[in-house]
């Protein structure tokens, strides 16, 4: 079938809004019209070939919308379900197999080589193949996407703030939630107030937290975080030593550490600021840290750095519990988003560049 679609044709190249045909979904498929999708960081990281997916690409990894049509093996969802959409993986590695998809042995290639699970793409214009992204390229129309990383939710809730849920929102809160395992008793720090950040606070809120400190440079965002549930906010810009005033608020250091980030003085300080055998979460997808000690950071205090992916989650669950969250008013992911027409995503982008957002997500269609 037709559909319209953003395609990209060369590294940093601009968002076209063309006509590209998609496939009939496979047995193992389902046909999505996207009502919406969030745009995240990652999806800048693909337009600039920061991994080297084949040109051209359709982007979009947050997408939500109705199913139109099924493969004859789906028997969870069904034409005229709501969805959310998350990250692809291939069902059949030893991970996928113990029920952890976010371990996919495969994932790399699936989310990042601009093909399916079945290592085929179902995207093409003008006899070519057009690369897909995380098995969905939601910056479309339409998306044929594997059922398995499909999630049905309650139809009475806006696709635009069900979309981001499936990658940066789910990544956040479910560091916290899922990884961290935090609870009433723990002190969480969280380094930067992006969408992904602003989520980790809102699942240490969900999890009851003692204390949830939000450090980041821009006072706006630390008030609004101080709103989602965060207890204590660091300005970053104000404060030399961000690790010693996390000891100083908590008293001994935090039990959770989470950079968002990626920035090398707060992966840093989220380090150092944990308690004797805390635990630093780095989600970020890049970064370095330039002075780097193991004995004195890691293991003299016996401090766990854990890699962690889409917040551990099988979102099957995960993210049908962040909308009854929503709808319950404890997870208020409606306050970090601001919604934008399909044909603006360049002043969506803008504006998340600017830091006048925190998450941008496309309307697709009404």
């Amino acid at each position: 079938m037709k559909i319209n679609a953003m395609v990209v044709h060369e590294k940093n190249g601009p968002y076209l809004l063309e006509e590209v045909d998609l496939d009939d979904p496979k047995d193992d498929e389902v046909l999505i019209k996207n009502y919406a999708s969030g745009i995240c960081h990652t999806d800048e990281f693909g337009r600039s070939q920061g991994v080297p997916i084949p040109l051209p690409l359709v982007l979009g990894h947050e997408g939500a919308g109705i199913v139109e049509k099924v493969g004859r093996n789906v028997s969870d969802l069904k034409p005229g379900d709501h969805v959310g959409v998350t990250y692809a993986f291939d069902g059949t590695c030893p991970a996928c197999q113990h029920h952890e998809p976010y371990y996919c042995e495969n994932f790399n290639q699936i989310n990042f080589g601009g093909v399916a699970p079945d290592g085929t793409t179902r995207l093409h214009q003008n006899g070519q193949d057009v690369s897909m992204f995380f098995g969905q390229s939601s910056f479309a129309t339409y998306s044929v996407v594997n059922a398995q990383s499909v999630a049905k939710v309650d139809n009475d809730v806006d696709l635009a703030y069900v979309a981001p849920l499936g990658c940066g929102v789910q990544t956040g809160a479910g560091a916290v939630i899922n990884v961290a395992k935090a609870g009433a008793e723990d002190s969480v720090a969280v380094f930067g107030c992006g969408a992904v950040g602003m989520s980790a606070i809102m699942g240490a809120a969900i999890a009851g937290c003692k204390n949830i400190i939000a450090v980041g440079g821009n006072e706006k965002s630390l008030e609004l975080a101080r709103e989602l549930g965060a207890t204590h906010t660091v300005n970053r810009r104000e404060v030399d030593d961000l690790a010693a005033e996390v000891v100083r608020i908590t008293g001994r250091g935090a039990d959770v550490a989470i950079d968002t980030s990626g920035n090398g003085r707060m992966m840093q300080s989220a380090l150092r600021g944990l308690k004797y055998h805390g635990t630093f979460l780095p989600v970020a997808a890049a970064g370095t840290i330039e002075h780097f000690d193991v004995g004195n950071d890691v293991m003299m205090p016996m401090r766990t750095m854990k890699g962690t992916c889409e917040g551990e989650s099988d979102p099957k669950t995960f993210v049908p519990q962040m909308v009854k969250w929503f709808k319950e008013g404890r997870f208020p992911v409606d306050r970090i988003l601001t919604v934008y027409p399909f044909e603006q995503i360049d002043q969506a982008l803008a504006d998340s560049h600017d830091g006048k957002i925190i998450k941008a997500v496309l309307r697709i269609c009404e």
